[in-house]
């Protein structure tokens, strides 16, 4: 797991890696794709000193990004303070999120992937009470589309004159990039993306409809 943070807005983004090798290249395709949507640059990068950060191949593109490199001193954790408080608060409401449900630890990733979409949506006093996302992109936060970790969804399918009209699974998060939901389906060991599901919330039924970002 990899994270980003925006120091002044305090917004979060995440990269699952397979391999911590992967952390050079996760890190050039984020800061292509911020720069290119903000028309910002990138100045200072705040890491620990772990191998991942501290090699000749990323030092060498930061010196010639111009990005000013703070690392912290070995065994000094706090001087990263920001970055180790948000692991910890992912780590820490995921597995809460995830004790909440009947899902196993295999839905980790989606666990987490949800607080960080919550936390980006959530009220942070370091920014006067504002949310990471309004900070941002300068646009109030849209809550109407959030739904329950874990809650049962049911998608709608056709499969014939008899059979059932919906197929039942359960809510696992809010896919990148994309403007729906993600629900996991036991009877196909699948993940459903789409705009249209039925939640069901404390025995009550909430339909889903298109929401913007």
């Amino acid at each position: 797991m990899l994270t980003f943070i925006d120091d002044f807005s305090r917004k979060v983004w995440i990269y699952f890696l397979k391999e911590k090798s992967e952390a050079f290249k996760v890190f050039k395709e984020w800061k292509t794709l911020l720069e290119n949507q903000t028309r910002k640059k990138i100045k200072r990068l705040r890491t620990d000193n772990d191998l991942e950060f501290c090699n000749h191949q990323f030092d060498e593109f930061c010196k010639a990004e111009g990005i000013a490199r703070h690392k912290t001193v070995v065994n000094t954790p706090q001087q990263n303070g920001v970055a180790k408080r948000m692991n910890r608060i992912l780590l820490e409401r995921a597995r809460c999120i995830l004790s909440n449900t009947d899902l196993g630890k295999e839905f980790w990733a989606e666990a987490i992937s949800t607080t960080c979409y919550l936390v980006n949506r959530s009220p942070n006093t370091y920014i006067k009470c504002k949310t990471p996302k309004e900070v941002w992109s300068g646009k109030l936060t849209e809550y109407s589309n959030l739904r329950v970790f874990g809650c049962p969804a049911y998608v709608h399918v056709n499969k014939g004159k008899l059979e059932a009209r919906a197929n039942k699974g359960v809510f696992v998060g809010y896919p990148m990039n994309v403007k729906g939901y993600k629900v996991w389906c036991p009877v196909t060991s699948k993940f459903l993306i789409s705009r249209y599901f039925i939640f069901e919330i404390q025995g009550c039924c909430a339909q889903a409809y298109h929401y913007g970002e």
